[in-house]
Parts: structure tokens; C-alpha cells; sequence
């Protein structure tokens, strides 16, 4: 996929967790340094799975998990990857005190779950994925809206 492919994807549905990690790792590929892109879905939907993908994608083994208390985990070198979980955290003025934007930078990609706590914050040219049940336990719709 390119580039150009990429800002036209409509998303993916995936039948297992492994299958939404490979989804994440193919994302990825096409992602620069300075991307953002915000994870919308409700608990359980995919998303920290998703994000596990794309750490894979970007050829690490780290152990992935979600930053519900940390607020933001800091993976490889380079690029940087930035998993962010505003899930806790919804006030703008904090994270603006935390130095959020300062997390999308052009040396690093970042992904952020819970996103709409902090939509404001967001730069203009973000990925906005949403994640769906599906149908089935482990089904998970992923639409993307640039």
C-alpha cells in the first residue's frame, strides 16, 4: 500500500486479536515520523491490540500494553512510537501541562486511545480510526477516516 493508498484506506475487519495486530503492523508500514493517529472505540474493542500490531510493524519484540496509568509508554528508536492513553486523563488543560503536543513531533510516530478527550489537541493531518465489535467475540470492524 502507499502512501496515496493509505489516505484513501476504508479500514479493515479482522476475525481474531492476531488478525487486528497484523492489521496494526500493516498500518504501520506506511506511516511517517510526525503521524498521529487517535484510536476511537469503546473498552475492549481492539484498540491496545491494534497498537501491538503497529510496535510490531515497526520490527520490535517489546512487550506491549496499554498506558491506562503511565498515560504514555515510548517504544523504539527510530523511529520513536508513542502509545498514549488519555482514557484517565481527560482534562485538555493537563495534558497540555504534560506537554502533549509536544509528542508529535516529526521524529516520532504516535498512537492515542481515547482520543476525543483530547480532539482539541490534536493536529490537523491525524488518522482517525474507529473500532467496532463485531458480530462475533473476536470480530473487530476498523474504519479509518483521514
Amino acid at each position: 500500500m502507499t502512501k496515496e493508498a493509505l489516505d484513501n484506506w476504508s479500514g479493515a475487519a479482522t476475525r481474531s486479536a492476531e488478525e487486528t495486530r497484523e492489521a496494526g503492523a500493516a498500518f504501520i508500514k506506511h506511516l511517517v515520523p510526525g503521524d498521529v493517529v487517535a484510536l476511537h472505540g469503546n473498552l475492549g474493542s481492539g484498540k491496545t491490540t491494534f497498537v501491538q500490531g503497529m510496535v510490531r510493524g515497526l520490527g520490535l519484540e517489546e512487550q506491549v500494553s496499554s498506558p491506562t496509568f503511565a498515560l504514555i509508554h515510548e517504544y523504539g528508536y527510530p523511529p520513536r512510537f508513542f502509545h498514549i492513553d488519555c482514557y484517565r486523563e481527560t482534562s485538555v488543560e493537563r495534558w497540555m501541562q504534560i506537554g502533549l503536543p509536544d509528542y508529535f513531533d516529526r521524529e516520532a510516530i504516535s498512537a492515542i486511545e481515547w482520543a476525543d478527550h483530547v480532539a482539541a489537541l490534536l493536529p490537523k493531518r491525524t488518522y482517525q480510526l474507529t473500532f467496532i465489535h463485531g458480530e462475533g467475540d473476536h470480530e473487530r470492524v476498523i474504519k479509518v477516516k483521514r
